[in-house]
Order: C-alpha cells, then sequence, then structure tokens
C-alpha cells in the first residue's frame, strides 16, 4: 500500500464526516460554547482531562462541573476558597471536585503569571525544543501552582499525568490539538505553536486503526506508538499531521473495528480498502 492509497482514504473519511453532528457529542464541542479565549483554554484543559470513559457520562459529568463553576471560569479560579466550595461533591471516576478545583486554580494562576496558557505553553516549547519536554514542564507548572499532588489518591496524578513516562498521554495531546489546529469548527486555533509540532492524540481507537492500517507495529499503546504514528501521517501532511484525528477517532468509536477480517463488522468503514485485513496486494 502507498502513501498516496493511505492518503486518498484518509481524505475520504475526513471529507464524510459530519462535523457539526460530531461535535454536538464531542467533549470539544464544550469548548465552543465559550467566547473568552482565557475561558476557552481553561474549559478545554478541563474536557481534555476528564476525557476517558463513556462520551455520555463525560459530558453529563462536565456540563455539572461548568454549572457550578459559572459564566466564567477563568474568573471563577481568582476565588479559589468559593471555586473549591462549588465543586465539593462532585465525582468522576477517580476525580472529585477539590482535583478538578486545583487544576482550574493552577491553570488560572499560569495564566496571570503568562498571559495565557499557550504563552506559556510557547515559551516553554522554545526552551526545550519539543512537546515531550514542553509538555511535561507546562504539566509541571500547573500542577505546582494549584498543588495538585497526593500520594494517597490516584486522581490528582491522573488528571495531568506526566508525558515524561511511557504513556501516550492521549488526553494532554487532545488538548494541544484542539488549542493549535487552525479553526475548522472543531480545532480552535487559539496558541501559536505550528502544528507541524503536533502528535496524534492516540486512544484505544486510533490505536487499532493505526496498527491495521500499518502505522505502527506497537501492540501496547505508549508513547513510542504516538511517535510510529505520527510519524507516518507525517509523510502524508507534514504540515498538519493530526487533521486526521477527529475523523478517524469517530469513525472508530462508530465502526467498532474489529481487527480482523469480518464482513458484517467492517462494511461501510472508510479506511476498509486499506487495511491490512482487506488490502490486495
Amino acid at each position: 500500500m502507498s502513501d498516496a492509497q493511505l492518503r486518498d482514504a484518509l481524505d475520504a473519511v475526513r471529507a464524510r464526516a459530519d462535523l457539526a453532528a460530531r461535535r454536538t457529542s464531542d467533549p470539544v464541542g464544550v469548548v465552543h460554547r465559550y467566547e473568552d479565549p482565557l475561558d476557552r483554554e481553561i474549559v478545554g484543559l478541563i474536557a481534555a482531562a476528564i476525557a476517558f470513559g463513556n462520551v455520555k457520562t463525560i459530558l453529563a459529568k462536565l456540563g455539572d462541573l461548568l454549572d457550578r463553576v459559572g459564566p466564567s471560569p477563568s474568573r471563577a479560579a481568582d476565588h479559589p476558597a468559593e471555586l473549591k466550595a462549588r465543586l465539593r461533591g462532585w465525582k468522576h471516576r477517580v476525580f472529585i471536585g477539590d482535583d478538578l478545583a486545583r487544576l482550574l486554580i493552577g491553570a488560572r494562576s499560569v495564566q496571570l503569571a503568562n498571559g495565557s496558557l499557550g504563552r506559556d505553553f510557547a515559551a516553554k516549547f522554545e526552551e526545550h525544543g519539543a512537546i515531550r519536554p514542553a509538555l511535561a514542564a507546562f504539566c509541571d507548572g500547573i500542577r505546582d501552582a494549584g498543588k495538585l499532588r497526593s500520594r494517597t489518591r490516584r486522581g490528582p496524578s491522573h488528571l495531568l499525568p506526566d508525558p515524561r513516562g511511557s504513556s501516550g498521554v492521549k488526553r494532554l495531546l487532545l488538548f494541544l490539538r484542539w488549542m493549535v489546529r487552525p479553526a475548522d469548527g472543531i480545532d480552535l486555533g487559539l496558541w501559536s505553536l505550528d502544528p507541524a509540532h503536533l502528535l496524534m492524540p492516540v486512544d484505544t481507537h486510533i490505536h487499532k486503526l493505526a496498527r491495521n492500517l500499518g502505522l505502527t507495529r506497537e501492540e501496547r499503546l505508549t508513547w513510542r506508538a504516538t511517535e510510529e504514528i505520527t510519524a507516518a501521517l507525517s509523510r502524508l501532511d507534514r504540515r498538519d499531521p493530526t487533521k486526521y484525528d477527529f475523523s478517524l477517532c469517530h469513525m472508530g468509536m462508530l465502526q467498532r473495528c474489529p481487527s480482523r477480517r469480518d464482513p458484517v463488522r467492517c462494511e461501510g468503514c472508510g479506511v476498509m480498502p486499506v487495511c491490512r485485513h482487506w488490502h490486495v496486494r
């Protein structure tokens, strides 16, 4: 299979995606409800941080949290004690209201110190010259400012994971994609970083599809797999390697890829012509 064949198949999937319909069922849709760029940064960070598990539950929990916070999440974080009181009793999986309050407080502190989260990340990227160390330093700053650490609970460390580990940190890379890629109805184009530097946010759906398309041989969803998948997509568009993420992720969720040749389950799949289980050599 050539890069041209793969590009044609992925471009077709992207062209057929009903972005408006899918956005309403995706956490990024919530970010679009806010007009102030500072609120969009904060809401984007929150939405990405809790975006794992059932999407309906994620949206419900995100909606409840933001209702408690009020109309301007950035300004709400200027009053830490009141914010913590508003979020008392909120819970989602391993996260509790205090975790999210500390995330907001930390992110707001970074905003106030630098003008925006985007400016802080740009400075970290200029210093380190690569996404991984820049993202690690960016997260360190928010954790430290919000005192988002715990030796007894998993929630704080899982809410804002450390990119220095082996994990693909999908939710952090998703947040970067939302903030950096040009505004296209899904991503918001708020930050000035070159999209060529972005890495693919790899979840189980993307990882499975990527293996079937020959984009990675990694059996586990790791940072190495993330780099391999991004490198492969960079051959198709080096200026914007993550542009296929939204459409592929939603296709993966809808299609429920079986990772094997299954005429019933695979029917209508947009990447079937270039899938390793169906591609005729």
